[in-house]
């Protein structure tokens, strides 16, 4: 047993060091661990009582809250909105405050705005009259918040600093943990139109019926969020970051021309009041209507109060619970349908409102794409908590509010639109609309990470649309993404980067990121992991405010998988994949002693016979193959001893069991590219017949340039292809194939610019 032993030791030792040079090489220094595979100890903040390492909030987490009374009045007249809050702000940090910043975010439009000074570039495609006037015609526009006051609740006035986008208010005394301020602040401004240098609200006016079309937000001095991670969250406006807000109860009081119709935020108190009363009894159909939208306010009626341009005003109620923002629509040219969509055991209204330029198509998909987003997202994550959710059609815009978003699509003058307008349609109100579960709900900070609600939320919507109909175009597949990431890397930054600093937004933010996730629920996790881990983060964090490493913990903690090469790679670099076929090797069984083997034996002072007898494979282009081992078609029949191995060991039913297999192959894959990735092979057999192989990413971890696998078969391989189905984001597929295929034409950008850097 003991020579066995001795035996077995050397071979493995042979197997390892042989062939090896045996001259020393030079050393080379030592490194830091330089692991495609190293933990992001690093990368992540250290876990605390506030979130924790497992990815979920700590024992000691807080928020902070943000409490509006507000009353304000749509000027349609001027474009103007002027408005009076009363903020309620609660401090549950374990910190003392001695000053509060408000975010004024209309001041990316003021003269003296910092955005046009850090916009940089040449002239613009085209310019509309008015942008062309503002711009270079001495008359920009008067845009940006005119605050009339900042007063405590008594009516003293509140010292305060404007720091363009954002203000600061130093308070009398200190906000002590635990404790509540109110104050009030007075302001107004002017409406920007929206279609002119796509402002996120505004105005569209139409000059035919003269009238305007106001989607409104970001329409009020709103409290900035601060938290465990860095404290105030105050970095500047500049027009890509979007906003990190705090929770909050609203009440407000809008007053507009007595014509309009208007929806927003929040449960709206006096519909029936704001209605005809055929008008409040569809409406009251339509929350009984769950298979299809029921017009409230139809064409005919919009287009007689488009002629009327009411003198006297109205003022509807809203009021919203554990919303982190708020916004309205209003128009006297609004159509509005709705039905009633079934979320678990609660009714939700889903509601599009629109004029009648966005017809027909609006009324033919608006609303049936907002109930089934409200479904599909409800079974991703979790149910929707409010009772409706609006969309508004609006010219060039896609943009979410709670409960509310404006949405593009509209159809030539004819009333005729392309295949491309629907689609483009579909797939923004499912994007808008499911903005609800990320980040309105699952709270995240859009101005410093714009992908934890762009990416995620485009993830979740490609789900949508296909659930809305099966191949539905949708935009962030791991192929849809190769241009981006084989492009010039000086245009590049990678995803976990501060969102105003990354040169292409949408490829950055939206479709890279989705189709990373894609690519860990249908490549590395699967769907039952995948969607366990994702239901677990939002559930986690829904009215929270996560970060990314809150995302990343998360999603490895509920799928028991360590995903630190997935997120290191994709999100923290702008490596990309590339993974090929560099070389196929055919060999065959022999039970006859090699002269490779004969030389390890010799080399370690050893006999063939002292290791007894073995089976071995051999390469059919090396010394070691002979003609007798080409004879060997049946390695079971052929090879006395195999074949004696099984009949002692095996029953006849047992081995009537094992695979026949005949064919050996060595594969080694070569990774070009930087990213770590399985390896998804198709082998296609003389038979015509297919076989898919995952190789996990770990199989990567001691050689990050080419690995090797043995594949053995009972049939001859004709063909191997990598990422046949297109699932990595493979950047060449030159070398994806054996035999090699014709180079793809789709890759000759790619190829070019390889060969230039």
């Amino acid at each position: 047993m003991k020579k066995i032993a001795l035996c077995v030791s050397l071979l493995m030792i042979f197997t390892v060091s042989f062939g090896q040079e045996s001259k020393q090489k030079e050393r080379e220094p030592g490194h830091y661990n330089i692991s495609k595979f190293k933990q992001l100890k690093e990368e992540l903040a250290t876990p605390n009582v506030y979130r924790t390492g497992s990815g979920a909030p700590g024992p000691n987490y807080y928020q902070q809250q943000a409490d509006y009374k507000m009353d304000i009045i749509l000027d349609d007249k001027n474009q103007r909105i002027y408005g009076e809050e009363i903020i309620t702000y609660y401090n549950n940090s374990p910190e003392d405050l001695e000053y509060l910043w408000v975010q004024l975010d209309q001041n990316v439009r003021a003269p003296d705005s910092q955005k046009p000074q850090v916009t940089a570039g040449g002239p613009s495609v085209l310019y509309k009259p008015q942008k062309f006037t503002q711009e270079f015609l001495g008359k920009p526009f008067d845009g940006g918040f005119k605050i009339d006051f900042v007063q405590d609740i008594a009516g003293n006035d509140l010292p305060h600093f404007i720091n363009h986008t954002m203000m600061r208010i130093d308070l009398p005394e200190v906000l002590k943990s635990g404790a509540k301020t109110s104050f009030k602040i007075k302001w107004w401004y002017n409406i920007p139109d929206h279609t002119v240098n796509r402002a996120r609200s505004g105005y569209e006016h139409f000059p035919k019926d003269g009238n305007n079309a106001y989607v409104i937000a970001q329409f009020f001095p709103r409290m900035a969020v601060y938290n465990d991670v860095e404290g105030w969250q105050n970095l500047q406006f500049l027009g890509r970051g979007e906003f990190a807000l705090p929770f909050g109860n609203y009440e407000v009081n809008i007053t507009t021309p007595a014509d309009h119709i208007l929806d927003g935020t929040g449960h709206l108190l006096n519909r029936k009041e704001m209605l005809t009363a055929q008008q409040w009894k569809r409406y009251q159909q339509a929350e009984k209507s769950y298979d299809k939208p029921v017009i409230v306010v139809t064409q005919d009626e919009a287009e007689k109060s488009e002629k009327s341009f009411s003198k006297k005003t109205k003022t509807w109620k809203l009021k919203a619970e554990m919303v982190r923002d708020f916004g309205f629509a209003s128009s006297r040219k609004f159509i509005l349908d709705a039905q009633a969509v079934k979320i678990g055991d609660r009714d939700v209204m889903a509601i599009s409102i629109y004029p009648k330029e966005g017809n027909p198509l609006w009324e033919e998909y608006s609303t049936r794409v907002v109930a089934n987003t409200l479904k599909s997202y409800s079974d991703q994550m979790f149910d929707y908590p409010y009772h409706k959710a609006i969309s508004v059609h609006a010219k060039q815009q896609g943009m979410e509010y709670p409960m509310i978003c404006w949405n593009y699509g509209r159809p030539k003058e004819d009333g005729t639109y392309s295949t491309r307008t629907r689609n483009g349609m579909i797939g923004v109100i499912t994007h808008e609309v499911g903005h609800n579960w990320f980040p309105m709900i699952v709270n995240s900070d859009e101005r410093q990470w714009g992908w934890m609600d762009e990416g995620l939320n485009t993830f979740a919507q490609m789900i949508a649309e296909q659930r809305f109909e099966p191949n539905f175009p949708s935009r962030a597949y791991p192929k849809n993404v190769v241009s981006y990431m084989s492009g010039d890397q000086s245009r590049i930054t990678p995803i976990m980067t501060q969102h105003d600093n990354v040169f292409q937004s949408g490829p950055n933010a939206y479709s890279k990121p989705a189709a990373g996730l894609y690519i860990l629920r249908e490549v590395v996790l699967g769907h039952e992991l995948f969607d366990k881990a994702f239901k677990t983060y939002a559930q986690r964090w829904k009215f929270k405010h996560p970060t990314p490493a809150d995302f990343f913990r998360t999603m490895e903690d509920a799928s028991g998988t360590d995903l630190d090469w997935f997120w290191r790679g994709w999100f923290y670099t702008t490596d990309y994949n590339d993974i090929g076929v560099k070389d196929v090797k055919k060999y065959v069984v022999t039970d006859k002693p090699t002269a490779r083997v004969k030389r390890m034996a010799k080399a370690y002072g050893m006999s063939v016979e002292d290791l007894g007898p073995n089976l071995y494979l051999v390469n059919t282009d090396s010394d070691d193959y002979t003609a007798d081992m080409a004879n060997v078609k049946d390695p079971v029949n052929d090879i006395p001893l195999l074949k004696e191995y099984l009949k002692d060991n095996f029953s006849k039913e047992e081995r009537k069991a094992l695979k026949d297999t005949k064919y050996f192959y060595e594969i080694i894959f070569e990774k070009p590219g930087g990213l770590v990735m399985p390896i998804l092979v198709e082998y296609v057999f003389a038979d015509g017949s297919k076989k898919e192989v995952t190789y996990p990413a770990e199989i990567w971890r001691f050689n990050d340039k080419e690995i090797k696998k043995v594949f053995a078969s009972d049939k001859e391989i004709k063909e191997i292809n990598v990422d046949p189905n297109k699932l990595t984001a493979d950047v060449d597929t030159e070398n994806n194939s054996w035999p090699k295929k014709k180079e793809d034409s789709q890759f000759d950008k790619f190829k070019k610019n390889k060969a230039q850097n």
